[in-house]
């Protein structure tokens, strides 16, 4: 079971219920400014979502987007809706992954017209190669119903302020002009690419049903319940991919191996000549360190150790010491880290890790239970 948090962001409320219905144990996480996300499950054993609703537009997008980042720290964000194609080859509910996103309503005013001033972000080399075999294999459509699985599409999307619904129009001139390789228009998804590109480039995947034709028949489409059939097959592409993301970040950066094929970290060695004492030397230090403890001379029992760290961790928030919200993120942890304990697979063993460092994270200004973790966090170590 992956510890890591995916981002995933909707624009309508239809695009919001088709990724809430593929998520368990939903819990309501309020932002001190009153944003509400909702934080659950893929399935049963599936990595954690952050569920947002921001609204329609590019501001709202980038400063949900933004807001999201900065609460869940996530692994990935995803922004999940419809869209209209701007090609005939994109079929009704078909997916479009965006590998580039436009902001295509920048420009300048001068006497002989109006210029375009590009502005766009590409895709994450590691997000977009994911989401391309994740297209190859097909694994994502297994819960589409016979027949029904569209083709996805890789290439750029326009985000704009303006519903576009005409083939003929000034817009619809300007986007075949200026951004001719865009397969489909929308309205969000420069706002979050920005906001994630202000994140240290944190990958973000713009993944679009295609609901209309952007050309004058979106009335007709609606009505014949497009959009809804298209955010089913985006939403079914979006969570298999949040999977892969949250999987592929816990992985991301194993630990050097020994030659006996085993993880460790950093060695140090030391030499002492003549009258010289050695003290402490080490490489790179992350966490807590204890000096001089005594060595262990029994197998310390991790599962035993869990549920006594439960004990404390409901202890330190009767007391005041964890708020509502965090008590409530480190509880979903722990029982992440007895799920990677009882899977004890050389996976689940390195996931064990990481999820014990995030619920470090979250109670490192409560002093007891931040070195209790570190001390388990040196334990989990030493089974991976």
């Amino acid at each position: 079971m992956s510890s890591e948090v995916v981002v995933i962001l909707t624009a309508l409320n239809l695009e919001y219920a088709a990724v809430r219905e593929r998520l368990t144990d939903l819990r309501v996480h309020r932002h001190p400014a009153g944003t509400r996300f909702e934080v659950g499950r893929l399935g049963h054993r599936g990595c954690r979502v952050a569920l947002g609703l921001v609204g329609k537009g590019n501001n709202p997008a980038a400063v949900l987007a933004e807001r999201a980042m900065a609460e869940f720290s996530p692994a990935a964000v995803l922004f999940v809706g419809v869209a209209g194609a701007l090609w005939p080859d994109i079929g009704l509910g078909d997916v479009v992954v965006a590998s580039k996103v436009y902001a295509y309503h920048g420009g300048t005013g001068e006497d002989d017209g109006l210029k375009a001033r590009p502005h766009a972000w590409e895709i994450a080399h590691g997000a977009g190669q994911l989401a391309q075999h994740l297209s190859r294999t097909g694994d994502w459509a297994r819960g589409l119903g016979p027949g029904d699985v569209p083709q996805v599409h890789f290439g750029a999307i326009a985000a704009g302020e303006v519903v576009q619904d005409s083939a003929v129009s000034d817009q619809a001139r300007w986007l075949r002009q200026h951004y001719n390789d865009a397969l489909a228009i929308e309205m969000e998804a420069a706002g979050v690419a920005q906001a994630a590109h202000l994140n240290r480039a944190l990958p973000v995947v713009v993944v679009r049903g295609i609901s209309d034709r952007a050309d004058g028949t979106k009335t007709s489409t609606d009505g014949q319940n497009w959009q809804s059939r298209a955010v089913a097959h985006a939403a079914a592409f979006a969570v298999a991919l949040a999977q892969e993301l949250a999987d592929d970040a816990t992985t991301e950066n194993p630990a050097p191996l020994r030659r006996d094929g085993r993880n460790t970290g950093m060695t140090t060695y030391n030499t002492a000549n003549g009258n010289a004492r050695i003290g402490v030397q080490a490489g790179q230090i992350h966490g807590n360190v204890t000096v001089g403890a005594e060595p262990r001379d029994r197998p310390v029992d991790l599962a035993a150790a869990l549920a006594e760290l439960r004990s404390q961790l409901k202890q330190a928030h009767r007391d005041g010491h964890l708020d509502e919200v965090t008590y409530a993120a480190a509880e979903t942890e722990l029982d992440a880290a007895g799920d990677c304990l009882r899977e004890d697979t050389p996976r689940s063993r390195s996931t064990l890790v990481v999820t014990l460092k995030r619920l470090g994270g979250l109670v490192a200004d409560v002093a007891e239970l931040a070195t209790r973790l570190a001390a388990l966090t040196a334990l989990a170590k030493e089974l991976s």
